[in-house]
């Protein structure tokens, strides 16, 4: 079985110049855990929910709100994301994908990218084991 059969193909990417208001719209609009950093269409990073609660002050979006708060939705997405994520081939088996996740404890999805490094799926470990 490769990696293709289970990867996730619905991908939401930010540019790395967007803010992190529009990385927090998303996360806050969808059920999606992490977005892919592009660059001209390759990837260049990846954003998890949980990169995005550690760059955040807690008072963003209540009545305590700070401009200091507010301030930091503006700072870019690429000041935040994990920089040369690991990744891995479409046509890569199931198997490959348990490897990396054993060899990277850290890490909680893999993007899925072409030849041209072009972002084509997205495979979590949740993937694997409704797989398995």
């Amino acid at each position: 079985m490769t990696v293709e059969t289970i990867m996730s193909k619905t991908l939401v990417t930010v540019d790395v110049y967007d803010s992190l208001r529009k990385v927090k719209k998303i996360f806050d609009d969808s059920q999606f855990h992490h977005l892919l950093v592009v660059e001209q269409g390759r990837l260049f990073g990846v954003i998890s929910d949980r990169d995005l609660l550690k760059a955040l002050s807690p008072g963003v979006g209540t009545v305590f709100e700070s401009a200091r708060d507010a301030a930091i939705l503006n700072k870019r997405a690429h000041l935040i994301m994990e920089r040369k994520p690991v990744t891995i081939k479409a046509n890569a088996g199931i198997y490959d994908a348990i490897k990396i996740f054993n060899q990277h404890h850290d890490l909680s999805c893999i993007p899925v990218v072409d030849d041209e490094h072009k972002p084509v799926g997205i495979i979590s470990w949740r993937d694997i084991l409704k797989t398995l």
